[in-house]
């Protein structure tokens, strides 16, 4: 796991009182980022953020246009901020995207090259969004991956469930944040 990290993606305050089930979301992905920090793996969280006005959406975009017509996500604005419950400590590294991947529009490939990370563990909301589209990317440019099922959530269990035990097993190693936290803990 030295060359990992661990990527906290769209757990904005917003996204949050969007598709928190009361399951206990929270407090699992805080695990799995106290984890992180114990091991030395670097904690990089990924927000959406557009810029107030939203030059970068385009109408042809179905669900940019679509989020900019809720008023989520401007650059600024509180329901954007990282959710309190897993909020950054100092050295952690905070992109901000402007699409659904966790890569699009982001530096996110820079940061990652200048720490050698060649290594993936992806949590956050939604499963079917950032989730979905940031392993693909990965996937594309080599990265090594894991995916901790409990720590992503989205508004479709049904989704979610397809998702983590069909989908991503073929392309990612899939665990429980308890068995990866386990795995890495400091011997």
């Amino acid at each position: 796991m030295a060359n990992s990290a661990l990527l906290v993606m769209d757990v904005q305050r917003d996204v949050v009182a969007i598709a928190d089930d009361g399951s206990g979301y929270l407090p699992r992905l805080r695990r799995a980022i106290d984890g992180a920090r114990a091991a030395g793996i670097p904690v990089i969280y990924v927000v959406i953020g557009l810029r107030p006005g939203d030059p970068e959406v385009s109408p042809r975009n179905k669900v940019m246009a679509n989020i900019v017509r809720t008023g989520l996500f401007t650059e600024g604005q509180p329901g954007t901020e990282i959710h309190d419950d897993i909020a950054p400590q100092q050295g952690d590294i905070v992109v901000t995207k402007r699409r659904g991947s966790a890569f699009s529009g982001s530096d996110l490939d820079l940061v990652l090259r200048a720490r050698d990370i060649d290594s993936l563990v992806l949590t956050g909301i939604a499963t079917s969004a950032v989730v979905l589209s940031t392993l693909w990317r990965a996937i594309d440019l080599d990265f090594g991956l894991t995916v901790l099922s409990d720590a992503c959530l989205d508004t479709d269990p049904e989704v979610h469930r397809v998702l983590v035990e069909k989908l991503f097993p073929q392309w990612a190693e899939v665990v429980a944040v308890e068995d990866w936290v386990k795995a890495i803990a400091p011997q």
